[in-house]
């Protein structure tokens, strides 16, 4: 019988770059013309806000932020390289990279072989300069597992629960960064060039009405009051559990040591309509966080996607499948940890299941 370990991280983008830039997206945020004045103004924010911001945009808060971030990522790395996992299966969302106008799952197993990735293509498109101050383009090998990867397709089909299947990335984009950054964040100093685990990805629809109509980014509010022309819903929590539950199963009867990891931070403040894309919501994340802790996966389940798309937590769909995986297996909470911001775009969640 296969062992198995559950592992929930963050893929947050900003910070593959340097500290002056980790407040990007409220900096753009702060241009959109259709927020009102005073919810732009620091001196009506938050006491966390203030202090993040302070008189430099966030950039002394950036170095805090980011060695808070690594060092729970390096406990995640740690307790990967513990256990010596022959695999990592990762779900993570497809933010408009291989998920496009032509075909939207609900979920998808990338079945790749080895494959170059670029670990920057995704700052590189928002014009940012990376951490390592590295020349651009640069590459590191994922390494694959096809077979295994096809394997536990069928067998999540044969369970009843329809997910797709790919062979080969989209060319001309860069690679989904929600497994990218995994890659590289789990090996930082390396630039993920030296992580010894072939990754299987599952890729979640979890933009779901907003996938293609805000192009998984960044809407402007004359856009969103104009009435957007949204696209169908992506899949629900409960399904998302269910998905996790049949990998489960199949991890559980496999031969090897798999690694379950959901990669995503929590809220998104520029998905968080109500806080006008300033700020997440950190009281919504803080809820299902208790529960989380609490063992009290019920709770979860019991979430509609209308409370997951009106709080701007849609990436969090990728921990409902790694809820869904530790339940069936009866993994338990070992570790975690919840790391606030109010202006860093996220909310950051970390755990460790065994």
């Amino acid at each position: 019988m296969a062992e198995t370990i559950g592992v929930g991280l963050t893929h947050y983008p900003l910070l593959l770059g340097p500290d002056e830039t980790m407040s990007a997206l409220l900096r753009t945020t702060l241009k959109d013309p259709d927020i009102p004045a005073e919810a732009k103004d620091p001196a009506n924010w938050s006491p966390l806000a203030q202090r993040e911001w302070s008189d430099d945009q966030g950039t002394a808060a950036a170095a805090e932020h980011r060695a808070v971030l690594r060092a729970d990522l390096d406990r995640c790395r740690a307790a990967l390289d513990e256990f010596r996992p022959d695999v990592l299966v990762v779900w993570g969302d497809d933010q408009y990279e291989n998920f496009r106008e032509e075909v939207i799952p609900s979920f998808c197993v990338l079945a790749y072989d080895d494959t170059e990735v670029d670990p920057f293509g995704v700052i590189t498109k928002l014009g940012l300069p990376n951490a390592w101050g590295l020349p651009e383009p640069q590459s590191f090998t994922m390494r694959g597992a096809p077979d295994f990867a096809k394997q536990m397709a069928t067998d999540v089909l044969n369970a009843g629960i329809d997910v797709a299947y790919s062979y080969e990335p989209r060319p001309g984009i860069n690679f989904p960064h929600a497994f990218a950054n995994t890659q590289v964040f789990l090996d930082y100093d390396n630039v993920g060039r030296e992580l010894p685990y072939p990754i299987v990805p599952i890729a979640v629809n979890c933009y779901g009405e907003h996938v293609i109509a805000r192009r998984g980014g960044i809407a402007r509010f004359a856009e969103i009051q104009a009435g957007e022309d949204l696209d169908p819903p992506g899949p629900t929590p409960q399904r998302c559990f269910e998905l996790g539950r049949a990998v489960g199963r199949f991890a559980r009867k496999s031969d090897l040591r798999v690694a379950l990891v959901a990669s995503s931070s929590w809220s998104h403040a520029f998905l968080y309509d109500e806080s006008w894309h300033i700020r997440p919501d950190t009281e919504a994340d803080r809820a299902l966080y208790r529960e989380m802790v609490a063992g009290n996966y019920d709770a979860w389940t019991k979430v509609t996607s209308r409370e997951i798309v009106r709080s701007g937590q849609h990436e969090m769909l990728n921990w409902f499948c790694l809820l869904g995986a530790v339940s069936e297996l009866g993994l338990q909470l070992e570790w975690s940890d919840f790391v606030e911001t109010e202006i860093f775009n996220s909310n950051k969640a970390f755990a460790l299941f065994r």
